[in-house]
């Protein structure tokens, strides 16, 4: 395939693609003894792993050219990046690029097999326990979060093998010049991880080596690493070229793991007019099925638009919102019985990140008692490591768990960014829709009196452009609940923004974030708004002020000295927007404040004020205002310095009255 892709290279370099010449014999060795319940996660240079495991070369050359046909992801991504859910074959849930990210995602497949075996809920119970791979490229060991991946494995006990593959090569960039030591070296470090260090050239080696640690991952469920050195003897890419740069190309052939087979099996007597025969064979079937794969399909342009979400099941509100005889809930206990309600009906509910286990139950007493009723196996801590808390639900949502996972303050969202962007919120567009991520990302946001510049603020915008992503942001207890309800029965990811002002309306003015607790059954669809204050609608007289969060607070505050001039909307989810009930009400009132808390300049709030601009334009009465937060690099600590930065009533109010005066 190799040779073939060379000699067609005008063609076959329209799409970047690896391939694994020099690394067949421990590919092969190893996708040669996985099972149907195993997972697998293989990097861009596998080609020959995925062979191995029974795919054909038409259809990674399906991928190869981009078409319609392509198993892994519909003509969506590169050669060798597979995403797979195939009768009798390994699972391979979809990864990105895999230059060490994939070691997060694939660990948390580990820890999702781990959970369901502690429960007694295993997906899998026949006598060889399921087990996962994670292929690793030797560069991307040096990647922090490979490291988070390689702690929780060695701290839950995990069943997985990280098979690292070393040849020595970055992209041009050689091992002596980006580290100290080796993958074998560097795994000592987390006590619990035993390694093996082979020749990845000598397939008997290989293949022995890792019959052995799959049989002990497979018995007594610990993680293993094997460290195979190998040759890299084609292009980093085809667009990266051998040539360019290196000079030990005659010295890297000499340790090719073909010949060096084929010499070992001739002295074992194999008939070498019978191994002619198979590599001519091989040759015929890789040439005929390029042929097939040239005339196969291209996507069509309507594909484009096709598993951005997964269908949802909650399309409607239902359930009973207020019912009688309860008093007010705060609202951070409207979502603390929102997820014990789950947990006690769904044993594949958990939940985890940084304390919110049964010592404290989570900072703001979130998760309070949870770990109580439901054990230390389904609410636990992790370490600080947000990039694994996000990225881990890849691999639990990948074995039919629903992780809800907390980010302890938005301020720290920022390390686990890289994988809500690169593996969470792609997975089903990429995959073709095989491997939606159903998971519930929790996020305490916002200024709550002085909080400073660590644990203030705001960044729904930034959220807001990962594509793939849904997006709650509520205001009262009563839209927690039924959102994160909707968020659980939903398929695809969600980001709930929760408030620290409003989780216990100790601020002024917030009273109303107190509401009764609905019912165990209340949901609402995402992409449904909340009208909170209705106008009169009188003519060139009233503003609709287009809000969510604190803002509501504010807009209802300030609409105090504008009776019946003002309308609230609160948008409750940012991602489905409720466009028909915005427009509604701007072209009913023909005038708009956009408000927000985030600073104001590139903002979420910004856009949507363009937006409103663009469609309600022929009923605006005035220009659409949008306010938010001084565009400033943080909330200082001071608390007059903070209000100054932040919206408040009295500025809502001033610009009411400039927009109605307009």
């Amino acid at each position: 395939m190799t040779d073939l892709y060379e000699l067609n290279r005008e063609h076959t370099s329209k799409y970047v693609h690896a391939t694994s010449r020099g690394h067949e014999a421990i590919q092969i060795a190893m996708g040669l003894q996985l099972k149907a319940q195993d997972y697998l996660s293989a990097y861009y240079r596998d080609d020959s792993l995925l062979l191995a495991i029974g795919m054909s070369p038409f259809e990674l050359m399906l991928q190869l050219m981009a078409k319609r046909d392509d198993p892994f992801s519909g003509g969506r991504t590169y050669y060798a990046h597979p995403s797979l859910r195939k009768e009798g074959m390994p699972k391979i849930p979809h990864q990105s690029s895999a230059t060490g990210m994939q070691a997060i995602p694939t660990t948390g497949v580990a820890m999702g097999i781990w959970y369901r075996e502690k429960l007694e809920m295993p997906e899998y119970s026949g006598d060889d326990k399921a087990l996962v791979v994670c292929s690793l490229g030797d560069a991307s060991i040096t990647e922090g979060e490979v490291a988070e991946a390689f702690q929780m494995a060695v701290l839950k006990k995990l069943p997985i093998l990280y098979l690292v593959q070393d040849n020595e090569w970055d992209i041009s960039a050689h091992s002596s010049e980006f580290r100290t030591m080796d993958a074998t070296d560097y795994a000592r470090g987390f006590k619990g991880l035993e390694t093996r260090t082979i020749d990845g050239t000598d397939f008997i080696t290989c293949y022995e080596t890792l019959s052995d640690v799959l049989d002990l991952i497979r018995k007594e469920r610990r993680p293993f690493l094997v460290h195979a050195r190998v040759p890299l003897l084609n292009h980093h890419t085809s667009g990266v070229r051998k040539e360019w740069y290196r000079d030990d190309l005659e010295q890297q052939a000499r340790r090719d793991p073909f010949p060096k087979l084929r010499n070992r099996l001739l002295v074992a007597g194999a008939d070498g007019r019978e191994l002619d025969a198979i590599e001519a064979a091989a040759v015929k079937l890789v040439a005929e099925d390029y042929a097939l794969a040239l005339k196969a399909e291209d996507p069509r342009p309507e594909d484009l638009f096709t598993h951005v979400f997964a269908p949802t099941p909650v399309t409607e509100e239902r359930g009973e919102r207020a019912p009688k005889g309860k008093q007010a809930t705060v609202m951070v206990d409207s979502a603390l019985f929102a997820i014990r309600e789950l947990m006690s009906k769904h044993k594949e509910c958990m939940l985890y990140g940084q304390d919110v286990g049964r010592r404290l139950g989570g900072v703001f007493r979130e998760a309070a008692t949870l770990a109580q009723q439901f054990g230390d196996e389904r609410v636990f801590n992790t370490p600080i490591q947000e990039a694994f808390i996000v990225g881990s639900t890849v691999g639990m949502s990948a074995t039919g768990l629903k992780p809800i996972v907390e980010v302890q303050f938005a301020d720290y969202i920022w390390p686990g960014l890289n994988q809500l962007f690169t593996e969470v919120a792609r997975s089903n567009y990429l995959s073709n829709g095989k491997w939606p991520v159903s998971m519930i990302l929790r996020v305490p946001i916002g200024a709550y009196g002085s909080g400073g510049p660590y644990h203030s603020s705001s960044v729904e915008s930034v959220v807001c452009n990962i594509k793939g992503l849904k997006v709650a942001y509520p205001s009262t207890g009563a839209d927690l609940k039924g959102l994160m309800k909707a968020a659980y029965y939903d398929p695809n990811p969600v980001v709930i923004f929760e408030h620290k002002g409003l989780y216990w309306s100790k601020i002024k003015g917030t009273e109303d974030a107190k509401t009764i607790e609905p019912d165990e059954e209340y949901v609402i669809p995402f992409g449904k708004g909340r009208l909170v204050l209705e106008s009169r609608g009188e003519a060139a007289s009233a503003v609709s002020i287009i809000t969510y969060g604190m803002g509501v607070y504010w807009a209802w505050a300030a609409a105090k000295a504008f009776e019946g001039r003002v309308e609230i909307i609160d948008l409750r989810t940012l991602n489905p927007l409720d466009e028909e009930l915005i427009f509604a009400s701007v072209r009913k009132n023909n005038r708009c404040i956009a408000l927000t808390e985030e600073t104001l300049s590139n903002s979420f709030v910004q856009a949507l004020a363009g937006k409103i601009s663009e469609v309600c334009f022929d009923a605006l009465d005035a220009p659409v205002r949008a306010m938010g937060a001084e565009n400033l690099p943080a909330i200082p600590l001071n608390s007059v310095l903070e209000a100054r930065m932040l919206p408040s009533a009295e500025k809502v109010a001033s610009l009411i009255r400039e927009v109605l005066d307009y």
